[in-house]
């Protein structure tokens, strides 16, 4: 009888660890990757910001390298 006691809690468990737990874990984090995969208004605010600096900081380099190329064509070779 104690057999049968101990196979009837030792089978359900096994199956619980082997079977939902994996599925539960898998869902829960895909869950919470989704949550938090997007922005919010700061974080988007910020990048915004960020991307109109980085399109500043590429239009002066532009400027810098057409004023180099200007003034010493050859300025590109001697930094090699």
């Amino acid at each position: 009888m104690q057999v049968f006691e101990f196979l009837f809690v030792f089978v359900p468990t096994i199956l619980f660890i082997a079977i939902v737990m994996p599925m539960w874990l898998f869902m829960h984090y895909r869950y919470k990757n989704r949550v938090h995969a997007s922005l919010n208004a700061d974080d988007q605010s910020s990048l915004d910001e960020l991307l109109r600096t980085l399109d500043q900081l590429n239009d002066r380099v532009a400027a810098l390298e057409s004023i180099l190329d200007e003034r010493s064509p050859n300025w590109r070779r001697q930094t090699d």
